[in-house]
């Protein structure tokens, strides 16, 4: 329960990669893999090389029970070595028939023989017959002298270490599947077509596939130098019950079969402590060791006949069937926790997101209400200030109109106007007024009819506002529009007298019309 618990907060940034990095290759929790790790120091490959292999058990604990007396179930451990990947077994436990599998990596492809071209190797033929004819005279001399080899340990170790070892059987070495896919072909032209369905990867996929879907792996070891070979192939292992038991998907078996010719054939019979051809194993999840080991859980070794080959295979799967489908079942249920979880997480992140989205819409339709209120407030201060504005104009301009001609005066003009309320004004001008006086007159109405005497006041005009005259006057018949700055006096413009009509300017209409 204490892993359970486990803060990942509180672990390093390289701790929280190990930890990705395992989790992503054995798919186990992080709960069940940051105890494995720690145990192996935060090592990725160490924690992983135990996941596949098992763990090995603890000397320390061995030698405080064996000296305490207490009996307990010692597990056995097989590493692989890394020169040339051979088990090495611990004590055995308590049933001796029952053994951990271990992974078996055979040679990396990279350092399989490379054979150079023809013309490449001719020209590197004499310096192949020179080295050759080195190493062998120093040979000969650490022979002759046995003193040379202790004044010359690095010489002799590394001409003696590049002499490769040939294969004796001429079999090129090869990666897994192509390893896999020659021994398959040899088998069909051995033995003719068949039904059984190999794996076609190495030994070390299969136990991974084995392990991962929670399936029974039979290994079936050959040896074509064997007398007993041919006949257990085509009477046992071909046989119509057997290949029928095999194939069946009910039983989950993972069929992986290697000829000891072969590389990792060869180590896997090391491995699997091959006694005797042909050798058969059964490898299977069990409770004996823990559970991310794989365990050998019966061998059959040596020809039999079918019947006796098929009882021993039902009875180790049946055995083992019932723990297996426990194993299969929590893993089920872990993995729709995990996905109930992942769904969890997912809707929450989903209604995270979508909070934050209304959030910022929110944050966004309040920033727009703000800006209109603000354009709102602005252009009302405007349009007071300019009504402020217009009407210090208007008393400046007002004290600037000239008064009515004299009774007696005889050249004049005589205006008619009518206002936009339809009141009509008849106005008396001299003849010389230009055009723009007309219409300060007509601004400065209201400022002339409540002001007695305009003259007599005086209004300071702002300096920023700019007047702009807000009508025409216009001569209905014929229309004729005579703007503020129309040149010429009054008196040339409409003679002696006019009717004139104000006529507001619309400002959006004049845009429209634009």
């Amino acid at each position: 329960m204490a892993s359970a618990e486990i803060d990942l907060a509180t672990l390093n940034e390289s701790q929280q990669l190990a930890l990705q990095t395992y989790t992503s290759v054995t798919n186990q929790e992080p709960a069940a893999s940051i105890p494995l790790l720690e145990r192996s120091q935060w090592n990725v490959q160490i924690a992983i090389a135990k996941f596949f292999d098992g763990e090995a058990a603890d000397p320390v604990a061995e030698a405080q029970a064996s000296f305490s007396n207490v009996p307990s179930l010692q597990q056995t451990s097989r590493r692989e070595t890394l020169l040339n990947g051979s088990p090495v077994s611990s004590s055995s436990g308590s049933d001796p028939d029952i053994d951990p599998a271990p992974r078996i990596v055979p040679q990396p492809e990279g350092q399989v023989t490379y054979q150079p071209p023809f013309v490449f190797a001719i020209f590197l033929t004499p310096f192949n017959l020179l080295l050759r004819f080195f190493t062998r005279s120093v040979g000969i001399l650490g022979y002759l002298l046995p003193f040379l080899p202790r004044l010359f340990p690095s010489l002799l170790s590394s001409t003696s270490s590049q002499s490769p070892r040939r294969d004796t059987t001429g079999r090129r070495p090869l990666n897994p599947r192509d390893t896999a896919a020659r021994f398959m072909r040899e088998f069909e032209e051995e033995y003719g077509g068949h039904s059984l369905r190999f794996f076609e990867n190495g030994y070390a996929q299969a136990l991974d596939v084995a392990k991962r879907d929670l399936n029974f792996l039979l290994v079936v070891l050959l040896s074509p130098e064997h007398d007993d070979t041919s006949s257990f192939v085509r009477e046992t292992l071909l046989s119509p019950e057997v290949v029928s038991y095999v194939n069946d998907p009910r039983n989950n078996i993972i069929l992986w079969a290697g000829s000891v010719q072969d590389s990792e054939a060869y180590q896997v019979s090391n491995a699997l402590r091959c006694t005797k051809f042909p050798f058969t194993a059964i490898i299977v999840q069990t409770a004996q060791y823990p559970s991310t080991a794989m365990s050998v859980v019966a061998r059959i070794t040596g020809p039999m006949p079918p019947t006796a080959f098929l009882a021993k295979l039902q009875a180790a799967v049946t055995q083992h069937s019932g723990s297996l489908e426990r194993a299969r079942t929590a893993r089920a249920e872990q993995q729709a926790s995990r996905s109930l979880r992942e769904e969890q997480n997912s809707a929450y992140e989903r209604s995270l997101a979508q909070d934050r989205e209304r959030a910022r819409q929110r944050k966004e339709a309040e920033a727009a209400k703000a800006r209109v209120g603000l354009q709102a407030r602005q252009k009302l201060e405007a349009k007071e200030k300019r009504a402020v504005d217009l009407l210090l104009w208007k008393q400046w301009r007002a004290q600037s109109i000239p008064e009515d001609p004299s009774a007696n005066t005889n050249d004049i003009v005589r205006i008619s106007v009518r206002m936009p309320s339809g009141e009509r004004v008849v106005r008396k001008f001299a003849p010389e007024t230009k055009m723009e006086v007309l219409y300060a007159f007509v601004e400065c109405y209201d400022i002339l009819q409540t002001t007695s005497d305009a003259t007599t006041h005086t209004a300071p005009q702002s300096e920023s506002f700019s007047h702009e005259y807000g009508f025409r006057l216009v001569s209905p018949m014929p229309r004729t529009v005579y703007e503020a700055n129309t040149k010429g006096s009054l008196k040339e413009i409409l003679g002696r007298s006019g009717n004139l009509i104000v006529e507001p300017i619309d400002e959006g209409a004049d845009e429209e019309e634009e």
